[in-house]
């Protein structure tokens, strides 16, 4: 599979969720990401996105504050992909955020817009961590975060902010990749978006 800037090389707006699905099936995910590389993983995004905040801050505008959310997010759903509270079918579902994060397709390319463009990765994360949230122990999600404040209270601002942050027309396809990767329904508090 080859990504050139963003093109989905799966077609259609389900096609990226669909690549996921057949990668967490063929055991791409669970082969490739050792804890190891999870760290590095986490230490070369948490890297590019400080600084990238140090240097155009102000031009980020309110986006900064949330991308600094984007490794913590990531190692969270590494930690829960882990831990066997979790269920299979959320656990199926944290793949597709792992993969959507790690593997190069993407909605919005960080290699052309920069940090921005792991916006859509932590939208995509949250909103599979708020199904989890609904299904599993709040105790076991808490105890993964290594991010700054509540998790829960994280997941809450992401949700109710990601209309400012994006198109509605992404949050439309970022909602799609959950639905089918859940088979579940609207992955926002009351539906909302």
């Amino acid at each position: 599979m080859t990504k050139k800037h963003g093109v989905n090389p799966y077609g259609g707006d389900s096609g990226i969720a669909e690549a996921l699905i057949d990668a967490i099936r063929e055991g791409a995910i669970a082969k490739r990401l050792s804890k190891r590389r999870a760290t590095r993983y986490y230490d070369r995004i948490r890297g590019k996105i400080v600084a990238s905040i140090e240097e155009r801050g102000e031009r980020l505008g309110p986006a900064a504050e949330f991308l600094l959310f984007v490794p913590d997010v990531f190692m969270l759903m590494f930690r829960l992909l882990r831990d066997p509270r979790v269920s299979a079918t959320n656990k199926a579902l944290v793949g597709i955020g792992i993969a959507y994060y790690i593997m190069p397709i993407d909605i919005l390319p960080e290699a052309i817009v920069g940090p921005m463009g792991y916006i859509d990765d932590l939208i995509l994360g949250v909103f599979i961590l708020n199904k989890i949230v609904n299904e599993t122990d709040h105790g076991v999600v808490r105890e993964h975060w290594s991010g700054q404040g509540d998790v829960l209270v994280v997941i809450r601002r992401v949700l109710e902010s990601a209309d400012r942050l994006v198109s509605p027309r992404l949050i439309a396809k970022i909602k799609k990749m959950v639905r089918i990767g859940s088979k579940g329904s609207d992955p926002r508090p009351n539906g909302r978006g």
